[in-house]
């Protein structure tokens, strides 16, 4: 996303979803915390075009959340709707980390900046652009591309998840 279409790409994409909307879809599922829940889950994506591109796993006692970003967020949510799990869908903010030691710091300065909190924050595990790449919930979505934007700062896309997890 270029600078350009900051501020007023968010009001655009309001109702649309796919491939070039301005955020990634994140997928909570509510595991038991049995021995072998997690594997049963991934399995599931077995045989199917979706790749999990990030994946980050919170311990409650009794549960576990299991947050998944997707390559193909449509057919995964069919894939865990169909396993009758209980999930919660999301809008995160995917952004590439430029080169350097303080990418990170940068981020979050920019977002503090703004007064954006992040909420949830971990790394993927594909590099849609050859660049290191987080994951981030923050509490004003449109706030926190629209800064980030103009800081600079390369936004993925759904599109962008499902190219890289294809190589």
């Amino acid at each position: 996303m270029s600078s350009g279409e900051g501020a007023g790409a968010g009001v655009g994409f309001a109702t649309a979803r796919g491939r070039d909307y301005p955020s990634i879809r994140q997928f909570t599922v509510f595991l038991e915390n049995r021995v072998g829940q997690l594997l049963e889950v991934i399995r599931r994506f077995e045989g199917s075009k979706v790749r999990i591109v990030a994946l980050s796993i919170s311990d409650a006692g009794e549960c576990a959340f299991v947050r998944f970003l997707l390559s193909h967020p449509e057919e995964g949510r069919e894939i865990l709707e169909r396993a009758g799990l209980a999930i919660i869908e999301s809008d995160l903010i995917g952004v590439d980390l430029p080169e350097g030691h303080d990418a990170l710091l940068r981020v979050c300065t920019a977002l503090l900046q703004a007064e954006v909190n992040i909420i949830q924050a971990y790394p993927l595990l594909v590099r849609p652009r050859g660049l290191a790449t987080v994951a981030l919930m923050v509490d004003n979505i449109d706030m926190g591309q629209e800064t980030l934007s103009h800081k600079g700062f390369t936004m993925i896309t759904e599109g962008d998840l499902l190219y890289s997890a294809d190589e």
